[in-house]
């Protein structure tokens, strides 16, 4: 599953954005932060852990959508289709 910012705990500390491997998180217009689900792929392919996770500073900020429940498979396909093998 792609995951997702939870914008009520989201204090704009812009750590995530850098450390995204597919440049899924972007600012608000307010200055907080989103992930754009098409391009997530939880970091499969590159890290054991999602780095928006590891990095946010807030718990529970940055986290599975439970609405785009994705297997390791289509993750994988995604970070191919974004970057190749």
């Amino acid at each position: 599953m792609a995951y997702t910012i939870v914008l009520e705990n989201c204090t704009g500390c812009s750590a995530c954005e850098p450390e995204c491997p597919n440049s899924a998180i972007s600012a608000t217009a307010d200055g907080l932060y989103q992930i754009d689900s098409d391009l997530c792929t939880e970091c499969v392919g590159f890290f054991e852990e999602a780095q928006c996770t590891a990095v946010c500073p807030i718990e529970e900020t940055c986290i599975p959508d439970p609405a785009l429940v994705e297997d390791r498979e289509t993750l994988m396909a995604r970070k191919i289709k974004l970057h190749g093998e």
